[in-house]
């Protein structure tokens, strides 16, 4: 019982620090780029040493090169005077520098080889840090892009529909308003004297009460003096 215990809550933390990772994923991925961007930085520095320290050596081995040219001649020119003192004195100088100069070319050539070495190396990191940015682009664009569709434009489209059901309500009342005024007025004015004479006059009941065109050109006609058509 302890063991599946145990278990369960081995899994239970795993799942958790599983949840905890893809919440932050992002954050997480941004720390890791910071980290990778200064460990290219770091192996660039190192580069730019180590190929400093490379053109030093050169300048080094150059310059014993000479010295050893140096010596020879003059070397040469102390056992033509016969002052084979001196000459065997600087020849031990001589086969001492020239140690010291194989020992040059060798490091040179460690220092070629280490550089080829590390130059690829950051090559690579500079090209895989540029891929991971572009990927990083894409991800943080993509989750921003789910954002907005999942809460602001949800919360949009909610919105809209409760705007749309209240502006159908509104027009519902508005309807209802204009009808019930509409129904009172005609119920004001169907009872009301006015309304009835006018009703009994178009229909022919007693005098008229508005004069139409006839009978103005009647009236004209006989002041003229004339027989209306």
């Amino acid at each position: 019982m302890i063991k599946q215990i145990l278990t369960l809550m081995r899994g239970a933390t795993h799942s958790a620090a599983e949840e905890f990772s893809e919440r932050h994923a992002l954050t997480l991925l941004d720390q890791q780029m910071r980290e990778a961007a200064q460990g290219v930085s770091a192996a660039r520095k190192s580069v730019a040493i180590a190929i400093a320290q490379s053109r030093q050596e050169e300048i080094q081995h150059e310059a014993l090169v000479k010295r050893i040219e140096d010596l020879e001649q003059r070397t040469i020119v102390a056992l033509k005077q016969d002052k084979h003192d001196l000459a065997q004195e600087a020849a031990t100088c001589i086969a001492l520098m020239e140690s010291e100069r194989a020992t040059s070319a060798e490091a040179q050539e460690l220092y070629a080889k280490e550089l080829s070495r590390l130059k690829i190396n950051v090559q690579q990191a500079e090209m895989k840090l540029r891929e991971l940015r572009r990927g990083q682009r894409i991800a943080t664009a993509t989750d921003r892009v789910h954002k907005l569709r999942d809460q602001p434009l949800q919360t949009g489209l909610n919105t809209l529909e409760d705007a749309e059901t209240t502006l159908n309500k509104l027009r519902q009342r508005q309807t209802r308003h204009d009808l019930t005024s509409q129904a009172i007025d005609e119920m004001l004015q169907s009872g009301t004297p006015i309304n009835i004479t006018e009703k009994l006059a178009e229909a022919g009941c007693g005098t008229p009460l508005k004069t139409s065109a006839d009978d103005v050109l009647a009236r004209l006609c006989k002041k003229a003096g004339q027989k209306s058509r």
